[in-house]
């Protein structure tokens, strides 16, 4: 179940089993000039199927949205062994409810997807792509609000990697080097990229310019070349290795309202160290789209203080709108927090569902969906 079974340059979509790496893929797509944006620092290894079934993010949702939004056709087998066609490449399809849709980001509780049908996009002729220095995430916001204006929406990536992110990568990773000469405790990794002969790295280079000059942004290197542009996100795809080469951790990914990401990280920082003086946060954000990956090394090894700290991160996500989950899933380990927070109603519509379409519990049992 590992086959690229069709790249359709015309309709732009690609038919591939469940089983297809995602980089090869890419590279499928890549020999038409064309794209499948959803990536992401594992792309060597994760699977179309698990993309799928667990609705993936990563760096590029900014400008293409998460794994549902490019999936128009799947094939999955049901706990009764019936497979469901629902291969279709229709943009549009009014035809009842929409099942597509409810099967991905399920993580294989209510069918195994097998088949997909995947939009792709026009391969970029050009990316511009920087590391820039600010003061706030205000300003960061501001810069991004810019960028799309006078770019068109051609934003692709726009990361925020914080001093103490830098300084592991220093620290961890053999060459590593400072993305400045001198250091800047917010760091943005930003990439634009367009399919037209817009000479998108001077526009770039002129609103960052720009931008120093009326004191917006207080430094900025834009890659030169290909290899600048892979050593920036290397550095941004180092993030996982970064974050859980120490232990105890206590790891989430959540979503805030782009505009609440700040307030939410000086919050859930002050609530964990009333919790454990002494314990220290980690973190890097898909700024872009108000997604951050906190993360806290407690002072110990210690079940209830854990839990405690997974509390407060939740209270204050829940006081800011925000949500516990971005883009990882349920799985087991969030299955407190979804019997804490999710509505009660939304919670008692799901269970009906996967009684419904697995009554006797076999698909993926006891996750994402507590009893």
């Amino acid at each position: 179940m590992n086959t690229v079974h069709d790249i359709n340059t015309a309709a732009r979509t690609a038919t591939v089993d469940a089983g297809v790496i995602l980089s090869s893929l890419h590279e499928a797509a890549d020999d038409h000039d064309l794209i499948f944006p959803v990536t992401f620092g594992a792309k060597g290894s994760a699977m179309i199927g698990g993309i799928l079934s667990t609705n993936a993010g990563g760096s590029n949702v900014l400008r293409y949205g998460n794994t549902r939004d490019l999936v128009l056709g799947i094939e999955a087998v049901l706990a009764d062994g019936r497979v469901v066609d629902l291969m279709s490449s229709l943009r549009k399809d009014n035809s009842g409810l929409n099942l597509r849709h409810l099967l991905v980001g399920a993580e294989g509780t209510l069918g195994i997807i097998t088949k997909a049908v995947l939009k792709l996009a026009p391969k970029p002729r050009t990316y511009a792509t920087a590391m820039v220095a600010v003061a706030s995430l205000d300003a960061a916001l501001a810069l991004l609000n810019r960028l799309q204006d006078e770019t068109g929406g051609a934003v692709e990536a726009f990361e925020y990697m914080p001093r103490h992110y830098i300084d592991v990568h220093m620290a961890r990773v053999d060459g590593a080097r400072e993305p400045f000469d001198a250091p800047h405790d917010i760091n943005i990794m930003v990439e634009v990229a367009t399919t037209t002969a817009m000479d998108i790295e001077d526009m770039l280079q002129s609103i960052l310019a720009d931008a120093m000059e009326r004191g917006d942004v207080a430094d900025a290197v834009v890659a030169q070349n290909e290899a600048q542009r892979r050593t920036m996100w290397e550095r941004r795809e180092a993030a996982a290795e970064l974050t859980f080469w120490r232990s105890p951790i206590v790891d989430t990914d959540v979503a805030l309202p782009l505009d609440q990401v700040q307030t939410f990280l000086d919050r859930a920082t002050a609530r964990a160290a009333d919790l454990d003086p002494g314990c220290e946060p980690f973190f890097i954000s898909h700024l872009g789209d108000g997604n951050v990956h906190y993360s806290v090394y407690p002072t110990r090894a210690d079940a209830e203080l854990h839990d405690k700290i997974v509390e407060a991160i939740e209270d204050t996500v829940e006081e800011l709108g925000g949500s516990f989950s971005a883009e990882h899933g349920v799985g087991l380990s969030k299955l407190n927090t979804m019997r804490r927070r999710k509505d009660g109603v939304a919670l008692d519509m799901m269970r009906k569902m996967k009684v419904t379409l697995d009554p006797h519990g076999i698909l993926n049992p006891g996750k994402t969906i507590p009893d």
